[in-house]
């Protein structure tokens, strides 16, 4: 029978936890021996024996509690934590190297550099000492949680389904972590996005099997001599790294502007409630990441019950526009509640725009491609709102979708920052609609 310890090692969470866990514990194993070496270095009479300087060590709570949070917010910036399940022993060394590295470097400038020491190489002996300690109890912890999670976990599973046998609801079995759809030559492109989208929900790796065009056009990638060349449908170009610091900006930049625009917040939800009838805030459920539904949030800019009649498109001169409506709409500022989706996790500051169901199924019927911006978190602004403006057509809707798939090709921190920038340029000039 498969016991609750043994389950931490076969989820996803579960192993984010243990290594977040064995880093803490690492880190404050280091920094107590490190303490008790600068204590031996100096002749200091707390180090008189073993047990006298991990005793008086203890006593130090602050550095003692803030050093190891230190340390696992570098690893977590590093991209560490991010996907678990995908350890590899280069990769893992470098990574335990480097982090380790910024930690040395700012635990020199933060507490060592204060230290009265007979000469200069006193500090490159305690830099040395620290950066060796640190990287040898971190590395040697992950490695024995990666051997118990090779024990105890069970191995990463891969489900193949055949696309001309595709019908109906996907079942996947217990435990899959990877789907692999066999494609043939003359598949109908139709039918294998329609099948993405229907995996996606269940949050696993997607490939296909690359086919003859696939090849000559050099979409394809080989991860395994011993399967053929494959099209990955989730691998995404920013490594973990820059999907750290992208959700870990987003975080940031929401949590404060939700703090520091909270007057202007008020202000508009007063001004929305004075000027009709109807809630301060209009919910509407969306499509987000992997596919999933989430509710979005905006200031409410129309008449309440805008859409009893069913979802409509906006239009110019659009009489369900509140006199209020109308400005916020110009100046994008309706949709600064979806501060909040940001710092959920349900959106990103930077992605593709989430649409209603009800509009993707139309897009989907012209642009069968649609379910493959799925692999981002939608976002408040990204590179097809700023170059198509307001869709209130299904024309705009598809074009906006290619410049969408365009930024998900080229996705990049770098590319975040100019899609911000012209995102203030959008808002300052009051192109909004």
């Amino acid at each position: 029978m498969r016991t609750r310890q043994h389950t931490y090692f076969q989820t996803r969470r579960g192993r984010q936890l243990i290594y977040l866990l064995g880093d803490l514990i690492a880190s404050m194993a280091a920094w107590l021996c490190f303490m008790c070496f600068r204590w031996m270095l100096d002749g200091d009479e707390r180090m008189l024996t073993l047990a006298t300087g991990v005793a008086e060590a203890l006593k130090l709570h602050k550095a003692l509690i803030g050093y190891p949070l230190f340390c696992c917010l570098v690893f977590y910036l590093s991209g560490y934590y991010m996907q678990p399940n995908r350890r590899q022993i280069g990769r893992e060394l470098i990574s335990t190297l480097l982090s380790t590295a910024v930690i040395t470097l700012a635990a020199f400038f933060y507490i060592i550099i204060d230290d009265v020491v007979p000469d200069h190489y006193a500090y490159y002996n305690s830099m040395l000492a620290l950066f060796g300690l640190e990287f040898g109890a971190v590395y040697m912890v992950r490695l024995l949680i990666s051997l118990l999670t090779k024990a105890y976990g069970h191995k990463p599973r891969t489900h193949t389904i055949r696309l001309a046998e595709a019908e109906g609801e996907v079942v996947l079995p217990e435990g899959t972590e990877r789907v692999v759809i066999e494609v043939p030559d003359e598949a109908d492109e139709k039918k294998l996005y329609d099948l993405i989208g229907r995996i996606y929900p269940k949050r696993v790796e997607i490939a296909f099997t690359a086919r003859t065009y696939d090849l000559l056009m050099g979409r394809t990638s080989i991860k395994n001599f011993d399967e053929q060349p494959m099209i990955s449908i989730t691998d995404m170009p920013m490594t973990d790294f820059q999907l750290t610091i992208k959700r870990t900006f987003d975080i940031v930049v929401s949590l404060s502007s939700l703090v520091v625009l909270s007057p202007v917040l008020i202000a508009i939800g007063a001004a929305v409630k004075w000027t009709s009838e109807g809630p301060i805030l209009y919910g509407q459920e969306r499509i987000g990441h992997y596919g999933r539904p989430f509710r979005i949030w905006k200031f409410r800019t129309m008449n309440d019950h805008a859409e009893a009649d069913g979802p409509m498109l906006t239009q110019d001169e659009d009489p369900r526009i509140t006199p209020i409506g109308r400005w916020l709409r110009r100046y994008r500022l309706d949709e600064l509640p979806q501060l909040w989706n940001i710092l959920k996790g349900d959106m990103s500051v930077v992605g593709p725009r989430p649409e209603r169901a009800f509009f993707i199924e139309k897009i989907a019927a012209e642009a069968p491609y649609y379910c493959l911006i799925y692999k981002m978190r939608p976002g408040l602004t990204s590179w097809g709102p700023i170059r198509v403006g307001y869709t209130d057509t299904l024309e705009k809707m598809i074009q906006r979708l290619g410049y969408d798939i365009a930024y998900m090709e080229n996705m990049s921190l770098r590319l975040d920052i100019k899609i911000l920038f012209y995102t203030i340029g959008v808002i300052l000039h009051g192109k909004g609609k």
